[in-house]
């Protein structure tokens, strides 16, 4: 699923990165453990999170993932967005829930990655 995509389907507002909105992610992950976002093992992965702090976006570029959805309405810190943009992530906000935003992407065709 391309990241534009995934933008429309859940109204988000893209923080930072707009120019890799073409580019595409094969598997969604849900999760404000970031503990249990270490553990994921491959690539073009979005990562859905209400956990809005840099620590979201360090673990990000530690898991190599390129898409970063913030959930609940949570907003991006300049820190944050800062961080995203040097790292080349995609930060996307939604005010949709967790479970909302997950059953939407899931409904439209993004796998989970187990």
């Amino acid at each position: 699923m391309k990241i534009n995509q995934i933008v429309e389907a859940v109204k988000g507002k893209v923080a930072c990165c707009q120019e890799n909105l073409d580019k595409e992610v094969r598997f969604g992950f849900a999760s404000d453990l970031m503990s249990d976002v270490l553990t994921l093992r491959d690539d073009d992965i979005l990562l859905i999170t209400g956990l809005s702090n840099i620590q979201a976006i360090r673990t990000a570029e530690l898991s190599d993932i390129s898409v970063v959805l913030l959930v609940r309405n949570k907003t991006a810190s300049k820190e944050m967005v800062d961080m995203a943009r040097e790292a080349g992530i995609v930060l996307i906000t939604t005010e949709y829930s967790m479970f909302r935003t997950s059953g939407i992407l899931y409904e439209k065709g993004l796998p989970p990655i187990y």
